[in-house]
């Protein structure tokens, strides 16, 4: 029976944050009520008076995840460089989660702060010349484009044992580089490179710049 003492006991953002920990670690299949009960010492039902199933809570994720972009303050810089610190913000949320990142797409013209980066990002794109159906379809696709390169993450998509996740990456270096030299000359050599950035940060920048560059594209 869940009782007041209890609906009071269960804060649906701790839950939340319970549910985020799990998903980090696990992935979203990993998320269950009952393990998020027995994380807080509640009956699975108890979670129902606040979800009113996965899909509803795995919505409250991705709702968390919008929450955390932290929204550049508008200056006098030209449009494509306020959008670039824009889109960057969004990825820098994003890459703390790649399991996740996905559940942002459906939220973000639900969500407040989805909301709220679709208008800052329309704007710029209409500042920079677009018509705002226009601005909508490049928008859309830019969006989709940062979330698969965080869900790509080629470091985020190892196993999380430093140990193991370098032993992965030796063996997938080793294949590459034991093929033809003379058929494959640039995939051998740059092993290393395709299957694993030398760094995140430069992993991230790239992306970014390449998807503010290809809008710059379009409107030339």
């Amino acid at each position: 029976m869940i009782t007041k003492e209890t609906a009071r006991r269960l804060d649906p953002v701790r839950v939340v944050e319970t549910a985020l920990a799990i998903a980090d670690d696990e992935g979203p299949a990993a998320v269950s009520f009952r393990k998020l009960a027995a994380r807080h010492d509640v009956t699975p039902m108890a979670l129902y008076r606040h979800f009113k199933d996965k899909d509803d809570l795995l919505s409250a994720l991705g709702d968390r995840l919008l929450a955390d972009v932290v929204l550049p303050e508008p200056t006098d810089e030209p449009w494509d460089e306020q959008l670039h610190a824009l889109l960057t913000a969004f990825v820098d949320a994003l890459r703390a989660h790649p399991r996740l990142a996905d559940l942002t797409l459906a939220r973000i013209l639900v969500a407040e702060p989805g909301l709220a980066l679709a208008e800052r990002a329309l704007g710029l794109l209409v500042e920079g010349g677009f018509p705002v159906d226009d601005a909508a379809e490049i928008g859309r696709q830019s969006i989709c484009s940062l979330i698969a390169l965080v869900t790509t993450d080629p470091i985020a998509r190892e196993v999380s044992d430093p140990e193991a996740r370098e032993a992965s990456l030796r063996r997938k270096r080793a294949a590459l580089g034991a093929l033809s030299p003379t058929q494959y000359p640039l995939v051998t050599s740059a092993a290393g490179a395709l299957v694993c950035p030398s760094s995140q940060d430069r992993y991230y920048a790239v992306g970014v710049d390449l998807v503010v560059a290809g809008i710059r594209g379009v409107r030339d």
